[in-house]
């Protein structure tokens, strides 16, 4: 089993900056992919960015320039470096990781609002 528990959202106004934390726990030396999704109100959850297990970024092209994805293994962390924030960006956030195998777990979300 793999937990994952997100921090850092918040209240933020455009143009500002937030740091979001992924902390996972358990089995983790069986994460392989690691993602970060966003879920706005009447909105499809959507992804933000992935992060390999070698350490490869995929962006959407929506954040591409904006966000930096990261991850410590070591540490058992992730990160979302997110820059540059519009209202747009107001969603609640999820840490997401697919293990060797397929098995998926989620966070529990963490909310992140933009003011104009």
């Amino acid at each position: 089993q793999v937990q994952l528990l997100e921090s850092g959202g918040g209240l933020v106004q455009a143009g500002g900056s937030l740091r979001l934390s992924c902390a996972a726990s358990g089995n983790t030396f069986l994460i392989n992919v690691m993602d970060w999704y966003r879920q706005a109100p009447g909105k499809q959850r959507e992804l933000v960015a992935r992060i390999s297990s070698g350490g490869t970024p995929n962006y959407a092209e929506f954040v591409k320039g904006r966000f930096t994805i990261s991850r410590d293994v070591t540490k058992k962390l992730m990160y979302l470096e997110m820059n540059s924030l519009t209202p747009e960006d107001t969603a609640v956030y999820y840490c997401h990781a697919v293990r060797l195998g397929g098995a998926q777990t989620w966070g529990q979300g963490t909310q992140v609002t933009v003011s104009s």
